[in-house]
């Protein structure tokens, strides 16, 4: 199942597939999300299905509702629904568009958020969705510009959405402002820092095995022993905590956030409760043990 926008990048991933699926007999489809944001929405959505028609490709429509007033901001949020309408597809492989370009600007996006390694390890190749539905990106090592190529070459014509101009989001701020300056004097830049997210990635899964260690035989879900915590350095307790979290689904905003949480949680007084929430999850201390549970939705 591809990630269908309409736009160059998926519109070339799903061309491509399209091309090979005789020579490896899969089964390929596509889902489009409408986010109703733009007054374009439906007009890209009316594309995605004539062309998805025209080379007989299956194509889900996903109509989501993207809430505006949110602590993310507004291209935060319609990630998150875009994501969650991506979760619920029957397919056993989902497959998105990214390319180097994109995983480059990830990476400076993390890193001036304050993120971690793992933030630093930008977007993975592939990893778990849910039970029986895993993600690929199998363009991250391809260049926009080849993107652009492959396109002409076979006259193909995208949408564009207006939004990916606007520099007010911060993405679209690195990708139109950030990156052109970077290239004028490293034109390298976009392949370094994506191969530098590889690397990172790699040292990520180090300490990820080290997480498990520092557990012992203890299994790696809430409620975890504050004992986990107590007998470990400060910079292990904030990775095996980051850890824990990122098992279960948790975003992460900052590793300054993660560092005070994890103080309050091993500092406060034993009659208090200390808790974090992390969008919609709630992290908390009980009874020598530290819990997490999702935030019922009429509560947001």
């Amino acid at each position: 199942m591809v990630g269908f926008s309409g736009g160059r990048d998926s519109l070339a991933l799903l061309s491509a597939l399209h091309e090979i699926q005789p020579e490896f007999k899969f089964h390929l489809a596509a889902c489009h999300v409408n986010h109703r944001l733009s007054p374009h929405a439906r007009g890209w959505q009316d594309f995605c299905q004539r062309y998805c028609d025209g080379i007989d490709v299956p194509l889900t429509i996903a109509e989501v509702d993207v809430p505006r007033a949110t602590p993310d901001g507004l291209e935060s949020a319609a990630r998150a629904a875009r994501y969650a309408a991506f979760a619920s597809v029957d397919a056993d492989w989902l497959v998105l568009g990214q390319h180097r370009e994109d995983q480059a600007e990830t990476l400076l996006f993390n890193l001036l958020r304050g993120t971690g390694l793992q933030g630093a390890a930008g977007m993975p190749e592939t990893r778990q969705i849910r039970p029986g539905l895993r993600l690929m990106r199998p363009l991250l090592s391809i260049a926009r510009e080849d993107v652009d190529d492959y396109l002409r070459s076979r006259s193909l014509d995208w949408i564009d959405d207006e939004s990916n101009d606007d520099v007010r989001f911060s993405r679209n701020f690195l990708r139109h402002r950030v990156m052109p300056l970077l290239r004028s004097r490293f034109p390298a830049a976009a392949a370094t820092l994506s191969a530098a997210a590889l690397r990172f990635n790699e040292a990520q899964s180090l300490l990820d095995d080290l997480a498990l260690l520092d557990m012992a035989e203890i299994p790696a879900s809430f409620p975890m022993p504050l004992s986990c915590l107590e007998n470990l350095p400060e910079p292990r307790g904030r990775n095996l905590l980051r850890f824990m979290l990122t098992r279960h689904g948790v975003r992460i905003p900052s590793e300054a956030r993660l560092g005070e949480i994890l103080r309050q949680l091993l500092t406060a007084r034993v009659d208090r409760h200390p808790a974090a929430v992390f969008g919609d999850w709630k992290i908390y201390r009980k009874r020598g043990a530290v819990h997490l549970e999702k935030i019922p939705e009429q509560s947001l």
